[in-house]
């Protein structure tokens, strides 16, 4: 016990950097399911999944990934436009990814299993050079 209480510095310090070293697995599960835009890609072209953009409608028309649809967040539990085959993979898109993970959360506790995000939104999109269409407002 007198080893502790003259050593206490050092087993803090040991208990901090530990849980440093933890924080981005305990992050990263609390996050949700994310994916990549290449896994994004590969679960678009091997398992057909549905690619969900939730952004508000003027943020969709300035630039949204090619072939997805528009469901407004505020609007996702409503929607009559979510897939009917809840197996179905989906992926939730918004500008930074931010929404898209509140989304996916939302339509996992509606029965969709297969709901993921797009980490880092269609700016991760972008930088990985695929495929983002415009709208007309």
């Amino acid at each position: 016990m007198k080893f502790f209480l003259d050593n206490w510095f050092l087993f803090l310090v040991a208990f901090v950097s530990g849980g440093m070293l933890l924080w981005p697995l305990v992050s990263r599960s609390a996050q949700g399911r994310g994916v990549s835009p290449t896994q994004a890609v590969l679960l678009i072209n091997r398992d057909k999944a549905v690619v969900l953009d939730v952004s508000e409608p003027h943020e969709y028309a300035q630039g949204h990934v090619k072939g997805a649809r528009n469901i407004p967040f505020g609007q996702l539990e409503s929607s009559k436009d979510l897939p009917s085959n809840k197996a179905l993979p989906i992926i939730l898109v918004c500008p930074r990814g931010v929404r898209a993970a509140r989304a996916a959360a939302t339509l996992r506790k509606l029965g969709y299993e297969n709901a993921v995000s797009l980490a880092g939104g269609l700016h991760a999109w972008r930088e990985a050079n695929l495929p983002v269409e415009k709208s007309s407002a």
